[in-house]
């Protein structure tokens, strides 16, 4: 009887058995799974001025530019892109991402906001303040109390705004 890949061993050309690993099934050659682009809805577009308006709800009218992208994300989701004249803020866009119901001929806002644009200015990544620590700042931090801990600074504190308080008071009688 001949021996098949899904058993454990198959015989080999001398009569011996040699152990065969079981064939993978495949579905073919490898593709590449290809993204579909989404085409602008309609609707989505002309409702720029719908998207101008929720802009206008969360920043005054001369923060908003002129320059104006739409940018399709999904079937019945667009984003409206608005230019950010703040100060500090160039490269950066107002946006207001809107979407409609199957059928729908009204546009719905479902987020406003800023965004990065690609040559915006960021900030640095954060950094724990631990791992900010530097040595030199611990040696700072010791000088600063000349040989006091923070709970003696406390407590003179204390006694000092006690000592203040019954000034004061004996001062009124």
């Amino acid at each position: 009887m001949a021996k098949t890949l899904h058993d454990e061993s198959a015989v080999a050309v001398d009569g011996t058995e040699a152990a065969v690993e079981p064939a993978r099934p495949t579905l073919g050659a490898q593709r590449t799974p290809r993204r579909r682009t989404t085409r602008l809805d309609s609707v989505l577009d002309e409702a720029k001025e719908t998207a101008y308006r929720s802009v206008l709800e969360i920043t005054p009218e001369e923060t908003v530019g002129t320059v104006h992208h739409i940018r399709g994300e999904e079937d019945r989701l667009s984003t409206h892109l608005f230019e950010c004249t703040l100060p500090g803020y160039r490269g950066w866009f107002w946006f207001s991402t809107v979407a409609r119901a199957p059928r729908s001929k009204k546009a719905t806002v479902c987020e406003v906001g800023l965004l990065p644009g690609d040559d915006a200015l960021l900030a640095p990544e954060w950094i724990p303040w631990a791992d900010r620590l530097r040595p030199e700042d611990v040696a700072e931090h010791a000088e600063g109390h000349d040989g006091e801990s923070d709970e003696d600074a406390e407590d003179s504190g204390a006694e000092k705004n006690n000592e203040e308080t019954e000034e004061a008071s004996a001062d009124k009688e």
